[in-house]
């Protein structure tokens, strides 16, 4: 009897261990799911705001597309409004694809690649966005001076100070670039050294 006895309360203890074991799993899980998303949540404010002001500057041309009389300004506004409607867009949804990655559903290797890819593409498109953020200056300049002052950029030319001004505004934006691109790659390093430790 004794021996009966001790089997049933060795099975029992080993049932409240594993119940144990899987509660604390879900805890980590849920914890390790909390501060995934919270990883993002930053970042998509900021991209969000960055979204509005695009949003807004795109309204504007759009309301004064008809000031561009020529038509190479007619080609820089749609490249100027095709660059500020499309970019944020895609970049909130690679930010939205990215950020709700659920790590309770899937295995660990689902995860991981659903990850690596969603991140992949958010770092490509950052760099898309950089090179035609620097190269929109050219084509969104003309068009901003168009509709702000009704000059015409391509026939009156800059003045020094305005191409000095232009070059360093040029400058200050590689930085800038370079600075937040290098922030998005510890971040999503950052989520990824976090989906890792679930190992």
């Amino acid at each position: 009897m004794e021996i009966e006895e001790l089997q049933a309360a060795w099975l029992q203890m080993s049932n409240e261990l594993n119940q144990q074991k899987k509660l604390t799993d879900d805890i980590i899980l849920n914890m390790t799911q909390e501060k995934y998303k919270n990883k993002f949540k930053t970042v998509t404010t900021y991209e969000t705001i960055g979204a509005f002001v695009c949003f807004s500057i795109a309204l504007l041309f759009i309301m004064k597309f008809g000031t561009l009389d020529t038509w190479y300004l007619k080609a820089c506004g749609i490249l100027s409004l095709s660059y500020l409607i499309a970019m944020p867009i895609l970049v909130l949804k690679a930010l939205k694809e990215i950020k709700t990655l659920d790590i309770s559903k899937n295995s660990y290797k689902a995860n991981l690649s659903h990850y690596v890819k969603a991140k992949n593409r958010l770092l490509r498109l950052q760099q898309i966005g950089m090179g035609v953020g620097i190269l929109g200056m050219f084509f969104i300049v003309p068009v901003f001076s168009k509709i702000s002052s009704n000059k015409n950029i391509f026939e009156i030319g800059l003045k020094t100070e305005q191409v000095v001004l232009l070059a360093l505004t040029i400058l200050m934006t590689i930085v800038f670039c370079v600075w937040a691109y290098k922030g998005y790659q510890r971040l999503t390093l950052s989520a990824e050294e976090l989906l890792k430790d679930l190992v």
